[in-house]
């Protein structure tokens, strides 16, 4: 189950089950990239701090190192994914 994760509380929960994500396994299998763009589709305002949470959560660390660490991969990536799926 998710809420096993760090980092995510309620209102990620509803975020990511407005997405259809109700679980651990499909939050991993999607990855937090995949999974914020999935929230944004579902109709959600998600703020970049639930994809800082969500990449977290999959790595086991406080989302407050993701956002001082890891904040420009992770934008470049989503960046990079988002523009991938209007190509499609």
């Amino acid at each position: 189950m998710i809420i096993k994760l760090r980092n995510l509380g309620p209102a990620s929960f509803k975020m990511l089950a407005a997405a259809g994500i109700s679980s651990e396994t499909q939050l991993r299998k999607l990855g937090a990239i995949a999974a914020f763009v999935a929230i944004k589709q579902a109709g959600e305002s998600p703020s970049l701090n639930l994809l800082w949470a969500m990449e977290g959560a999959l790595t086991d660390r406080d989302w407050r190192d993701i956002a001082n660490n890891d904040r420009l991969e992770l934008l470049i990536q989503l960046e990079d994914f988002e523009n991938n799926m209007k190509q499609k």
